[in-house]
């Protein structure tokens, strides 16, 4: 990897494009390198991963919004749309768009945390709309998708949008234009206007995941896609964009990110270099934000050791910066607390989600944030002793670009009212990589199956598994095949509107 050191100039001095970030990034999307064998796999596995859960989630209310609103433009030999037909396709960037929503809408796809966080998985739905209506090969798609997570993991390792409350759509719209790119073989120059646009117009700020956390949480990527397709679009017809969007004087990152002072080092593939980055990602094993994960599984592990609830008198969380400020108590937000918050609010309260894994001993990605659950009284007793508290060690390994000692999990102290305590900690959840059990082809597939299991039919299940499992030897005209329908009459209908 070679590192890119990004800072603001003014005006007055005219960087060449060559020493430009969005440059490099453009450089390695027009790299012809080839994609290694277990990246291709794992990509297949991110394929199922993504269509398990936007078909777990295909009638739930912003799934189907976004539905309506794509089938509102359809187009012959366009993209296809989850839950529906694959002969009924719409303009790719509204597949994006609706795929992208599907795909998020439930929390329950892969992420990639260091500086910044990112769920890298949503890469995938305008790279597949834009193969499909451009008749691109399954070889083709897999070198785009290689290129997507590479760039915004790359953008996340070195760059954070949290600590300046920018959403972090901002890293991923640049990453999918790349991939688009890629995909498509364009040149470097085109690339590089595609990915200025990208990030010209996805900078929004984190209030979408602050408060009472609404369904935009599911559309923003969805947006960032549609936005990346329309980034590329343009620049293939020959449009510029804003230059130096990342080192200009008036550029995001004097303006929105680290200003005029700003030192970032990005890591990037030399040329020639295999993109690799989706190794180091991780997908989730349940329902729930990432940082949830290992404490999901830790509090089953910690509830066997508990005989009454009731005895409980305080739970105190030691864990990072991130999980206290962002789903814990140091968030400072009364809807995590609150018994009667949305379900896109409950994802984001650690305490909920630790008091309801620990007393039920499983996670169920619908009846787990179900009101009448989160309301049971003895639940919202628990709920409320629970608090988090920021640890260092646990701040470091969560920053640490160190692969082997990077961890998401936390030591969770339960103290009783006998005066007795029950301590025990988990860095990993264990379906990370270096978890107790990594997921596997095996795990997606299983996943897969469980839910969607009443959604979709047997015959559609079994064939969809055989033809993304086929993936690298789809020839171009074939990618359809990726799409996963519903049986007839079982899409609810999106409310009206302009569409």
């Amino acid at each position: 990897m070679q590192k890119h050191d990004l800072k603001v100039y003014p005006s007055k001095v005219a960087l060449k494009r060559e020493d430009q970030l969005a440059w490099k990034i453009a450089g390695v999307a027009a790299d012809k390198v080839a994609v290694e064998k277990d990246v291709t796999a794992m990509i297949i596995n991110r394929i199922i991963d993504n269509a398990s859960v936007a078909i777990a989630s295909v009638n739930r209310s912003a799934p189907t919004s976004a539905r309506g609103m794509a089938l509102g433009h359809t187009r012959k030999g366009g993209a296809t749309v989850f839950g529906v037909p694959a002969r009924i396709t719409v303009s790719p960037e509204w597949a994006a768009w609706a795929n992208g929503t599907a795909v998020r809408e439930l929390d329950y796809h892969d992420t990639f945390l260091a500086a910044d966080y990112s769920h890298p998985g949503d890469n995938i739905p305008p790279i597949l709309a834009v193969a499909q209506t451009m008749d691109r090969s399954g070889k083709d798609l897999i070198r785009g998708i290689a290129t997507g997570y590479e760039i915004q993991v790359d953008l996340v390792k070195a760059i954070c949008l949290h600590e300046h409350k920018i959403d972090h759509i901002a890293h991923l719209c640049p990453a999918q234009a790349a991939g688009i790119g890629t995909l498509l073989g364009l040149k470097q120059d085109i690339i590089y206007q595609a990915v200025q646009q990208a990030v010209h117009v996805s900078f929004t700020t984190r209030q979408s995941r602050k408060g009472e956390i609404s369904s935009w949480k599911a559309f923003a990527p969805a947006h960032a896609g549609k936005l990346a397709v329309e980034a590329v679009d343009r620049a293939m017809r020959g449009e510029g964009a804003p230059s130096p969007v990342y080192e200009g004087e008036d550029s995001v990152v004097a303006w929105m990110l680290d200003g005029k002072d700003a030192l970032y080092h990005v890591p990037l593939p030399a040329p020639g270099e295999p993109k690799r980055a989706i190794m180091d990602t991780f997908t989730k094993e349940h329902s729930a934000e990432y940082q949830s994960q290992a404490l999901i599984d830790l509090a089953f592990r910690m509830r066997t050791q508990i005989d009454h609830f009731e005895t409980i008198e305080k739970i105190i969380i030691h864990t990072s910066h991130h999980t206290h400020y962002v789903i814990g108590t140091g968030a400072n937000d009364p809807q995590k607390m609150d018994p009667k918050a949305s379900r896109e609010t409950l994802d984001h309260s650690i305490m909920y989600i630790f008091a309801v894994a620990l007393q039920d001993g499983f996670w169920n990605h619908e009846t787990s944030y179900a009101p009448k659950r989160a309301g049971r009284p003895d639940t919202v007793a628990l709920w409320h002793k629970i608090e988090t508290k920021e640890d260092p060690e646990w701040t470091r390994r969560y920053h640490t670009l160190d692969i082997s000692d990077k961890a998401f999990g936390a030591r969770v102290e339960i103290q009783f009212k006998d005066g007795s305590s029950l301590i025990d900690e988990m860095a990993v959840a264990n379906a990370h990589p270096l978890g107790a059990k990594p997921f596997e082809r095996e795990d997606y597939i299983n996943k897969f199956l469980a839910i969607t299991d009443g959604i979709i039919s047997t015959r559609e299940s079994n064939r969809f598994l055989e033809a993304v499992q086929n993936l690298p030897r789809l020839g171009k005209g074939e990618l359809g095949q990726l799409n996963v329908a519903l049986p007839a009459g079982t899409l609810d209908d999106a409310k009206p509107g302009i569409f």
